[in-house]
């Protein structure tokens, strides 16, 4: 395992250059969810988010709120969905022809396997991806439209760091497939992957110059930012944070895992934005064509545990606290609001 973390890499412009990304605003715009996992927008700016243990998924709606300036209501409950540990309801995207379709597609850990699911609200869950290796913990479930229309899949190696090598497992991957569930057309291996040796990707979002980024969990030393890249190998169990080893991608930058176990990520305005868990903040750094510059810590514990984030239509970035899944104990920031959601802006 690397004992020391990669450098950052400094293509023209130089980091250095690029300046230091802040959060310029925030606010609390929901408040009482438990454990939301998920969130993707409806074309008009609603919103739908997943509660993973609770099976919900709940609508946000603007300016109908009593006290806060969302309302949330109850829209589904997924029963085939079954929580435990790292479980449950998790991914959460919006078909990019919902006008027309009104699919959303979800992912979940049912009582054999994670999944991936087509479903209409008031409708019962179409499952079109099964299989995906689960266990109590490294279960994955990002769920993203990309800027090619096909659906990425984060699955994690379900504790059992074989998988992640496996180009034949489903688990300890980046799944590419189309929206009706088969392997999309130029997948490097002829399946679902698309990048592979990966312990358990929990964000992906992709920048304005189309380079797709990714977070994930580290076992006991590095929590990483990994550029993606077709067919690319990341190196677990091999590798936890860089190897300088040519057969694996090293990330474009590791933190100690008591510092941040990184969760969902989103890009706005070039600014790749990291949520924490353990490290109860939001990672930002600027993901500009040709250049990163140095990650920045913001909102330490000033929030707690940070699940996920997504790019708003307005741009603004929305994260989701999760201080209600029994893991913000010692020296983790609770507020009787929890979980709430924040819409933060960031610049340079």
């Amino acid at each position: 395992m690397a004992t020391q973390p990669p450098p950052v890499p400094t293509p023209a412009p130089s980091a250095s250059a690029l300046g230091t990304p802040v959060v310029t605003a925030k606010d609390v715009i929901a408040k009482g969810l438990k454990a939301p996992w998920g969130i993707a927008f409806l074309p008009d700016g609603s919103a739908l988010v997943t509660e993973r243990d609770s099976k919900r998924v709940l609508k946000l709606t603007k300016g109908t709120g009593h006290d806060s300036p969302y309302a949330v209501s109850e829209v589904g409950v997924i029963q085939e969905a079954d929580p435990g540990g790292e479980g449950g309801l998790l991914g959460i995207a919006v078909s990019p022809d919902y006008a027309q379709d009104q699919t959303i597609f979800l992912y979940y850990t049912s009582s054999t396997d994670n999944r991936v699911v087509r479903w209409k609200i008031g409708g019962k869950p179409e499952p079109i991806l099964t299989g995906i290796p689960m266990a109590g913990n490294h279960d994955g479930g990002r769920l993203a439209f990309g800027p090619d229309k096909m659906l990425y899949v984060t699955t994690g190696d379900a504790a059992r760091s074989a998988n992640s090598q496996d180009k034949n497992s489903l688990g300890g991957k980046i799944l590419r497939m189309t929206p009706d569930g088969k392997p999309a057309p130029g997948n490097p291996f002829n399946n679902y992957a698309w990048t592979f040796g990966h312990r358990n990707v929990q964000g992906i979002s992709w920048d304005s110059s189309g380079r797709m980024w990714a977070s994930e969990f580290g076992q006991n030393t590095w929590d990483e930012i990994n550029l993606i890249e077709k067919g690319n190998n990341y190196g677990w169990p091999e590798v936890e944070g860089a190897a300088g080893d040519k057969r694996f991608t090293d990330p474009i930058a590791a933190f100690p895992t008591s510092e941040s176990s990184c969760s969902g990520t989103a890009v706005a305005g070039d600014i790749l934005a990291v949520a924490c868990l353990r490290g109860q903040r939001l990672i930002l750094v600027h993901v500009p064509p040709g250049g990163v510059s140095k990650p920045n810590a913001q909102l330490v514990k000033e929030f707690g545990r940070l699940r996920a984030a997504v790019l708003a239509p307005d741009k603004s970035l929305w994260v989701l606290t999760n201080n209600f899944d029994g893991r913000c104990n010692a020296g983790c920031t609770k507020h009787p609001d929890d979980d709430r959601i924040l819409r933060i802006t960031v610049g340079t």
